[in-house]
């Protein structure tokens, strides 16, 4: 699947904020194929150093932390566009801690902002969800639905996206806001209790162990391959008719929790039974995107099918695991 032809940065700065994690990391792939000078900083709280080998000595690394503006500005200088992905993206992490959550979700994507503005950055494309609709029944999620966020997490993002706008009404830095559906790819931490459900299905299917499933399982979700999320970044960095706008990224289609492992194990030679507890508190039973905005205005077009997206998922954890097989 080919991105970086979608744009041409022939060496103009960018930054990326948390770029040493999962769809950052894969951003700055891209960004560096399109002949960027790229910059990150995360501080590793969830991301992973790792993560950046391929792009090797291309990118200007630094540990830091988006709350820091002097570090921010220094960074910011003379970019031409900022790719925010720097969040806390558990859920459950975010009831658990919602001011330290906040600190990061709110103040530090306001200091992004900030940092944005008093640099002259032309464009600043943020990483939203499609949290913020919360579980009101209308199905597929239009941008226009109302909102009703469930979560500390929810309620940051859409806090994120007004000021966006703000940002691009009142000051003239150009925002673009991304709600991503549920994205899933190679490089997912899937230690983590916090990870995606693909990527711990992923390790549980190798090791051939029970996985977890909250609540019944016949909940559905929109799954986006990273790699089409990865274009959808770039193609709302080059959009003229998406500034202070925001924009649903997924497929318009959906799998159950069930079926997902199913599949799994249909490939993968796992047959363990899943184990269901009860519903985590702020999880959404039904997702799905509608993306014809995204389409019509951005020439947004998801182009890798689910089955070969977690194909090539799964062969990657199988040898990132140091499991894989003949």
């Amino acid at each position: 699947m080919i991105i970086a032809p979608l744009i041409s940065l022939s060496h103009k700065k960018v930054l990326v904020t948390g770029g040493a994690g999962f769809i950052g990391s894969h951003l700055v792939d891209a960004l560096v194929d399109a002949g960027g000078d790229v910059s990150v900083i995360d501080n590793l709280s969830t991301g992973h150093v790792e993560n950046l080998t391929s792009a090797g000595r291309k990118i200007r690394f630094v540990k830091g932390d988006i709350q820091d503006s002097e570090t921010l500005n220094a960074l910011s200088r003379g970019c031409e566009m900022i790719f925010h992905q720097a969040a806390v993206v558990s859920v459950p992490q975010t009831v658990k801690n919602p001011i330290e959550s906040s600190l990061v979700n709110e103040i530090g994507t306001l200091r992004v902002l900030e940092a944005a503005r008093l640099n002259g950055v032309k464009r600043v494309v943020m990483a939203s969800s499609c949290a913020v609709y919360g579980d009101l029944p209308e199905l597929p999620k239009t941008e226009p639905l109302p909102v009703k966020p469930l979560s500390p997490y929810a309620v940051q993002k859409l806090t994120g996206e007004y000021y966006a706008k703000l940002y691009s009404e009142l000051y003239g830095v150009q925002t673009v806001s991304l709600r991503y559906f549920n994205v899933y790819g190679a490089r997912q931490d899937p230690t983590s209790p916090y990870s995606g459900v693909i990527s711990i299905f992923m390790k549980k299917a190798i090791e051939n162990k029970r996985p977890l499933i909250y609540d019944d399982g016949n909940q559905y979700r929109d799954f986006v391959y990273v790699k089409d999320v990865v274009k959808a970044n770039l193609l709302a960095a080059l959009s003229e008719k998406a500034d202070g706008r925001v924009f649903n990224i997924g497929t318009g289609r959906t799998i159950t929790v069930n079926e997902l492992w199913a599949m799994i194990g249909r490939f993968s030679g796992a047959d363990a039974t899943p184990e269901y507890q009860p519903p985590r508190k702020g999880d959404i039973r039904e997702s799905r995107a509608d993306i014809s905005l995204a389409c019509r205005e951005m020439g947004f077009d998801p182009l890798c099918s689910f089955e070969t997206g977690l194909r090539e998922t799964f062969d990657w954890y199988r040898k990132a695991l140091f499991l894989d097989k003949p």
